[in-house]
C-alpha cells in the first residue's frame, strides 16, 4: 500500500470516527487535526468520495503577470513572418507597438507554442 492509499485511509478513519460519536471537536482533538481539515476533507469527500481526501497538485488560480492574448498572437506574428529571435523580438514590440516585455517572456512564449 503506498503512502497515499494511507492517508486516503487516515481521512476516512477521521470522517467515520466523527460520524459514529457524533462531535468533530472532540474527533479533531483525538486525531490532532484541525478542524478547518476536517472541513475541508469532508466537503471534498462529499463532492468527490473516496478520491476526494487524496492530496492534489496545488494550481495558482490566476497568473497576474501573464502576457496578454494580443501580446502573444503579436510575439507568434513575429517570429513566423520574419524569424526574429526573442530579442529582436523585444526590441520590435518596444519600438513599433510600444510594449515592453522581457526577451524571456518571449522565449518561453515561443517554447509554449512550439515554435522556438
Amino acid at each position: 500500500m503506498n503512502e497515499e492509499q494511507r492517508l486516503v485511509q487516515k481521512r476516512m478513519r477521521v470522517l467515520e470516527h466523527a460520524n459514529k460519536i457524533g462531535n468533530v471537536r472532540k474527533t479533531c482533538r483525538y486525531f490532532g487535526i484541525g478542524r478547518s481539515s476536517f472541513y475541508r476533507w469532508r466537503r471534498a469527500f462529499e463532492r468527490e468520495g473516496k478520491s476526494g481526501l487524496a492530496n492534489k497538485p496545488r494550481v495558482a488560480r490566476n497568473h497576474p503577470n501573464q502576457l496578454s492574448k494580443e501580446v502573444v498572437d503579436r510575439v507568434l506574428l513575429l517570429r513566423k513572418k520574419y524569424h526574429l529571435g526573442p530579442i529582436r523580438i523585444v526590441w520590435y514590440m518596444a519600438r513599433y507597438h510600444g510594449i515592453s516585455i522581457s526577451d524571456a517572456s518571449v522565449y518561453r512564449t515561443l517554447c509554449r507554442h512550439g515554435v522556438n
